[in-house]
Formats: C-alpha cells, structure tokens, sequence
C-alpha cells in the first residue's frame, strides 16, 4: 500500500433522492449538484474559491451540460481559476471522484477538494433507431428534389419511434444482458429464492423508513427548490408499508415466469446528487476543520461482466487483505443494494468454501456479515440508484452513521455495471 499524508472527509451533503416518474424531473444532473453543494459550502469556514480541484461523477451528461463538474463549480461560485472536470466508471463513478481526490491529496497534489456525484436519470434521452439514423442521413445527402424524393420512399413508421437510451445503458455491450439478468444469473448460481429478494426489500423499505422519521438523515439531506418554489425534503421511494404480501404479487422483471427478480426488489431509476469536502491535515489545521473520518485506503476490481454483481466481493476482499483486516474489523458496510438478488450473493459469496478458495485465494470462507451492520439505513432497493451518484451517498452515509452508532471503521462497495467493482475504507476520527 503506497504511504502518505492523511486524506481526511470532513463534510458532506446530498439532495433527496427524487423517482423518476412519466418525464423529466424538475433538476438537472447540474441543477442537483448546485441544490447540495450550496448550502454545504455555505457553512464552512472555507471560501469556495478555496478548493483546489471539483470532481464530479456522472454517467447521463446531458447535451446542454457538457462536463458537468466545471458547470457546477461555476455555479457554486468557486472561482472561474478553480479546476473541475468530471469522471465516469458507470455506477461506481460518484466513488470515483472521492478516489481521484483521495489520491490527489494523498501525494501532496493537493489540499482541499470538493468531490461528488451527480445523475438525473429521468433525463436519459430518446435516441432513434440505427436505420432511422441512417434514412436521415440519406435525407441529408440528397443533393435534389428528386433525389429527396427518391429517398422518401424509403421512410417507415416506426423511424419515429425512439428508443429509451437508458434501456440501451443499462444493457452490456459484450454479454448483451441487462444488469437485471445479470443478477438473475447470480440468484440461480447462489440458489436465492424469491422470498429472500422480497425480504430483503422489503427491510431496506422499512430501515429508510426509519432513518427517515427517526431524523437520522437530517444531517446528510439537504432539500431542493424547484423553479416553481416546491420543496423536495426526503427520499421519495420508500415505501414504509411495504410487506411480503404486495411484493409477492409482482411479476419477474427480465426472465419470466420464474425469476426472482422484480420491480419491488430491485433499485430504482432516481435523481439525486451528493458532495463530500476531502482535506490534507495542513487544511484541517489551516481552516479549523473537524474531521469525521480518515481514508484509508481504496480498491478497483475486474471481472466478467455477465456476473458483474459480485464486484464488491473482490475488491473488498482484496483491501481488506492488504489491511490485514479480518471480517471482524469492520463495523459498518454500505454496499449498494443493485438488486436483492445481487447483495444477497455477495453475502453468500463470502460464505461459500468453493468459492473464497477458488475465486479469492482464502483457505477457508471468509464468513458471514451480520445483517446488524450492512445497509443499517436502507439502501437502493428503497432508496433509488442515480448512477453517477451511488457511490459517493455510500461513502457520505457511511461516515455519518458511523458517527451516530460509534463505529470505529466502515467499508462502502458497490458492483459497477460491466464488470467491475469498487471499495473504499473508512475509519472515524
């Protein structure tokens, strides 16, 4: 593990994250990231134009926002000299921006970085079919009347009928599933049953309820102002009724009739975005900042997409080894709760000999994770997975419930759509 200075996490903050309903939501992939980042630069004790870098993950950046981390930053008033340019590792690009920070810092590059994540998936565009894109092209060639008339000829109805180019991004592009048949691959590899997917649902619902009424997300969430004046306070996805019953009656989403995996368990299409201030000690010191948690040290994975779900297995697995950390070192977990299916076969992963032997070289399992200390809030499933956001609210939850529950150290993971996985290690200050 390479050595230096300490990276601390001093402060953070998120928006609520919003369900995408029939159209695009009232917030920007930019519009979300200035609604948070306002109001936590503005109680610092550092002037915004103080950062040395902007970070901001995002995966959908729409037309009118191209590198949406400068847009933000300009917004935010952080300085028209300040750095900011935008990263992108599909669902693991909000962790992303904390990782390049944490390096930054780590090698004495840099001293006070904003970083974040930011998607408004509601804002995914329509995109015309290939033979659609090509009858206009034709069109656009056609050096006469004649010829334009020529070319009509070969105009079809459905050219006019787009297709959801979030459907298209959420397809890998080398096996050609989805990230939902994925998981489905990975409940029938680990046998978890539909009941266990609903359950585990149907607890994340109950646990983000609970956070919700309990106040437990007051410090993290910050609300929204649309352009119209309407208040946006909480996470809008939760459903604190829900029980095995409802869930029960779902049809499977992506390989009926028996699948396991549905609507209910799964996470959902959300717009959110979330910030976390990153400081060397010599800023902590400088600006009179109170650390909540220290960065320990980070880890990337690779492996087959078509079971892509498993990627918080192996990094985790692999920093925790190089810590010299067992599995009862850490208190707190936060991974992205993907699918039901999905979280329950890491689990299961972990506890499976053939597997730990033969996949992450252990000689005997590495055990089982108490549900006590994994996703104590909720997660996805209830919460919404804004992509780009994701793994930067993980990082930013984990630091604040390990302050409220007094835990001592913390790991947030997360799978990455085509075959990848991230996590990082956190101890509180």
């Amino acid at each position: 593990m390479t050595k230096g200075q300490p990276v601390y996490v001093v402060d953070g903050a998120r928006t609520p994250f919003l369900k995408a309903t029939s159209g695009p939501g009232p917030f920007t992939p930019v519009d979300l990231a200035v609604q948070c980042g306002r109001p936590l630069l503005a109680r610092q004790k550092i002037a915004a134009t103080d950062y040395d870098l902007v970070i901001l993950g995002c995966v959908n950046v729409i037309a009118d926002e191209m590198n949406p981390a400068r847009v933000a930053a300009l917004r935010l008033g952080m300085g028209e000299d300040t750095v900011a340019f935008t990263v992108q590792i599909n669902c693991g690009s909000g962790m992303q921006s904390i990782d390049t920070a944490y390096r930054y810092i780590r090698d004495g590059s840099a001293d006070l970085i904003l970083a974040g994540g930011t998607e408004a998936l509601s804002h995914a565009p329509l995109v015309l079919r290939q033979e659609a894109v090509e009858w206009y092209a034709g069109m656009a060639r056609a050096k006469t009347p004649m010829d334009r008339l020529s070319r009509l000829g070969g105009l079809q109805a459905d050219f006019f009928k787009p297709v959801i180019g979030l459907e298209r991004g959420l397809t890998d592009p080398i096996t050609a599933l989805n990230m939902g048949q994925t998981a489905e691959i990975l409940a029938h590899r680990f046998g978890i049953s539909r009941e266990q997917a609903d359950r585990y649902a149907m607890e994340s619902h109950h646990r983000l309820a609970r956070a919700q009424d309990e106040g437990w997300l007051d410090d993290e969430v910050e609300p929204a102002f649309d352009r119209d004046g309407k208040v946006y306070e909480k996470d809008d996805g939760v459903r604190p009724d829900s029980d095995m019953q409802s869930l029960a009656k779902l049809s499977p989403a992506f390989e009926k009739p028996h699948g396991k995996v549905t609507p209910g368990n799964s996470s959902q299409i959300t717009d959110g975005a979330s910030w976390v201030i990153l400081a060397s000690e010599d800023a902590v010191e400088r600006h009179g900042l109170t650390p909540l948690a220290i960065i320990k040290d980070s880890e990337w994975a690779a492996l087959d997409p078509s079971v892509m779900g498993l990627g918080p297995v192996l990094c985790s697995t692999r920093m925790m080894a190089r810590n010299g950390l067992a599995r009862t070192s850490i208190d707190l977990w936060e991974l992205n709760e993907a699918f039901a299916a999905q979280v329950l076969s890491c689990l299961a992963a972990w506890e499976n000999e053939d597997f730990c032997r033969e996949v992450l070289d252990l000689e005997e399992p590495f055990g089982r994770i108490d549900r006590d200390q994994l996703n104590v809030d909720g997660g996805a499933v209830a919460l919404g997975h804004p992509v780009g956001t994701s793994g930067n609210r993980i990082v930013l939850h984990l630091v604040r419930a390990m302050k409220r529950r007094g835990g001592k150290r913390g790991i947030a993971t997360e799978c990455i759509g085509g075959g990848l996985g991230g996590a990082m290690l956190l101890e509180a200050v």
